[in-house]
């Protein structure tokens, strides 16, 4: 019955390029007209079939992390293009609409991150050994998309020129007091220091981020310039001249991005500018992969522009400048994935082969999103005065 199901999804939905599915008695079906990208897997197991109809999103991503599922020359690349391409074009029908209405009916559940779930949820992901960060990342654990001002750069040039980026658009000026909320390992908390003159206070969630940001800082002679502490964005009294988040707003929550945006009112001087730099979708809200949700960012969500100024508008802070770097990210995660395949047995060493499977998995998917799905990255420059920055963009440019 459920091999019999699979076929007919199959069938249906994959027209472009074509598919050579191997079933787990032997079998050997081929989906697809040509004339686009092709792909080759064998399913190992009996009862896969059944969880493909079900949840195709979760199960593949299972399967392949299990080695139930194989891929051909394990080039995830070429069966995720296939999938996506036809799933946009083809995909969908009453079963495919109602399953999505389906879960994003779960949505708010799924994102809800009181304090003491966004703690565990963050816990997940980045604590991590940091020696695995350090085997894909560049230099200075810039963990989000790179800035590829030519295209010849390569991922450290293009980290610090997002970096410099974001800078200008705070305009720092030495002794200004400045907020990182997400402070990672610390790397944009010790720019802002060492190169800007700035007094910076990183928070994080994440107790391995946070030891590795203070001892760097300290070994960078920046101990007095930076301080990092172990709290959330909502437990924050302090106001500040600027307040940056990079890569954050994507583990808030939509529920959250009320309180979230009030409070960086709050914490923003009357004259503060604030920049949130975040994984965006160009599409309407949607929701995130139960894949990812289950095994990367539990809890986590790219909202739509829309679900965003929305919710700035009504905090009272004003969008002085909002800017959509599409196509930056998919170079970004080429650049971690070479960096991951070139460094594996240094990885096997620190975790299991099926870890390294969903890693492999969560990168490839992800350079996808971008590169097929939409998603793109936003900048928000926001502040309580509308004059508080230039009235044009010439200062990001000279």
């Amino acid at each position: 019955m459920w091999v019999s199901l699979l076929d007919r999804l199959l069938t249906r939905i994959v027209r472009e390029g074509d598919l050579s599915v191997t079933w787990p008695d032997g079998r050997i079906s081929i989906y697809g007209w040509g004339n686009g990208p092709s792909s080759a897997v064998t399913l190992h197991d009996p009862a896969l079939p059944r969880k493909l109809v079900m949840n195709a999103e979760l199960a593949l991503g299972e399967a392949y992390m299990a080695k139930t599922l194989t891929v051909a020359q394990n080039d995830l690349k070429g069966l995720f293009l296939l999938v996506v391409r036809n799933a946009i074009k083809f995909g969908g029908g009453r079963y495919g609409t109602s399953v999505k209405g389906f879960r994003n009916s779960f949505r708010r559940i799924a994102q809800f991150n009181p304090l003491h779930t966004a703690r565990r949820n963050i816990e997940h992901h980045y604590d991590l050994s940091t020696d695995l960060y350090e085997l894909f990342l560049d230099h200075d654990l810039q963990y989000s998309c790179a800035y590829f001002q030519n295209a010849g750069m390569s991922i450290e040039a293009a980290q610090e020129a997002k970096k410099a980026h974001i800078a200008k658009k705070l305009l720092i000026e030495p002794g200004m007091k400045v907020m990182d909320i997400g402070c990672g390992w610390g790397g944009t908390a010790n720019t802002l220091a060492r190169d800007y003159g700035a007094n910076v206070v990183g928070i994080t969630l994440s107790k391995m981020q946070l030891e590795y940001a203070k001892k760097r800082a300290e070994a960078c002679g920046l101990g007095e310039k930076v301080k990092f502490h172990l709290t959330d964005y909502r437990e924050v009294d302090e106001t500040f001249d600027r307040i940056v988040s990079v890569g954050m707003m994507e583990h808030v929550g939509q529920p959250h991005y009320s309180t979230f945006f009030r409070k960086l009112r709050q914490n923003l001087k009357p004259d503060g500018i604030a920049l949130v730099h975040t994984i965006g979708r160009s599409t309407p809200p949607g929701r995130t992969s139960p894949w990812f949700q289950k095994y990367i960012f539990p809890g986590g969500y790219s909202p739509a522009m829309s679900e965003t100024t929305r919710a700035i508008e009504k905090q009272g802070l004003i969008v002085t400048d909002v800017e959509v770097w599409r196509g930056h990210y998919a170079r970004t995660l080429q650049h971690w994935q070479d960096k991951f395949e070139a460094n594996l047995d240094a990885i096997r060493d620190l975790y299991d082969d099926q870890f390294l499977r969903m890693w492999r998995y969560y990168l490839a998917l992800s350079e996808m999103a971008f590169s097929e799905m939409g998603m793109v990255v936003f900048q928000f420059q926001l502040t309580r005065d509308q004059l508080a920055v230039p009235t044009t963009r010439n200062y990001l440019y000279t």
